[in-house]
């Protein structure tokens, strides 16, 4: 388990690393967007240059989260922050829902009263928020699956990709064919886009907080794997969860024969390893039970529990 959170912790200062490294972009780049939006004239490029003040807030958090996540257990947060990285991506989560329902009111406004932009300016600074949106997706490319915090902050500058690229295609449009409903649909569709990240984002942190099985675990082929262990009898209470993201934790009773406490013990290190090699579960509770001496006061054996 200890090399296991080692890899654990080091894969977190690395995406704290690049995190960091995207909210200065990102937060120079929003000083940029909203002096283009006001000489333009434009309210989707001042709307693009709010959307990177979300994800700069977006990115804050989640270095803070990862920050705090490495504190230590104590007597009270017996598991450490690890769950605190599920809490910012909830907020991220929030934060995708506001900016997409901004930009249904926002092109709800241009259908009623399209405005007129310096297209040219508006599409130069679109251009250079594009470059620097994807310039942040590449440094977070690499650590986006490490961890729920880290994947919503990298969908909070995915989405704001998105918004660049329809500023820039509105721009275009606008340019050639004085079309200004243009921005309002192209606002829509960006919406709907975050809207559905933002959804995908609860349900995962909602699996954690739920403490459900983690995804791509089969709770039955755990307990058939750890059954086919030599000496292991049976297996039930079984329970997967996990603790934040990466951080699996099972615990189970095992039935084994009647035996010496070493030989149990190393029926239990041989299951705990199988575990760790191959669901990636590296926090392990097994409680071992004797053969026809179970209590039926500890856990119900007719089923699961």
């Amino acid at each position: 388990m200890v090399d296991r959170l080692a890899v654990y912790v080091d894969g977190r200062l690395r995406s704290g690393l690049r995190l960091r490294m995207a909210l200065l972009l990102t937060s120079a780049m929003f000083v940029a967007e909203l002096f283009g939006g006001i000489l333009s004239n434009s309210l989707s490029l001042i709307g693009d240059a709010g959307h990177m003040v979300m994800d700069a807030a977006a990115l804050s958090v989640g270095v803070i989260a990862l920050r705090l996540a490495q504190r230590p257990a104590t007597k009270e947060r017996t598991y450490g922050h690890y769950r605190l990285e599920i809490l910012a991506a909830l907020f991220n989560g929030v934060l995708l829902v506001v900016i997409a329902l901004y930009l249904f009111f926002e092109a709800y406004h241009r259908f009623t009263g399209p405005v007129v932009v310096q297209a040219p300016l508006m599409l130069a600074f679109a251009v250079a928020g594009l470059v620097v949106n994807f310039l942040s997706l590449y440094i977070l490319w690499g650590v986006r699956k490490e961890n729920l915090n880290v994947k919503g902050a990298f969908f909070h500058v995915l989405s704001d990709t998105l918004s660049s690229l329809g500023v820039i295609v509105a721009a275009v449009i606008i340019y050639f064919t004085h079309l200004f409903l243009v921005d309002a649909l192209m606002g829509i569709l960006i919406g709907g886009i975050i809207l559905r990240s933002a959804f995908g984002l609860f349900s995962e942190s909602g699996r954690v907080l739920l403490e459900a099985v983690p995804e791509g675990i089969d709770l039955e082929e755990v307990k058939r794997k750890m059954e086919e262990v030599a000496g292991v009898l049976e297996v039930h209470d079984l329970h997967l969860w996990s603790i934040s993201s990466g951080i699996n934790a099972m615990s189970g009773h095992i039935v084994i024969d009647d035996q010496k406490l070493s030989k149990a013990e190393e029926i239990s290190r041989q299951v705990t390893e199988l575990l760790r090699k191959n669901f990636n579960i590296i926090h392990t509770t097994i409680q071992l039970e004797c053969k026809g001496c179970q209590s039926p006061f500890v856990c119900p054996l007719s089923g699961e529990g």
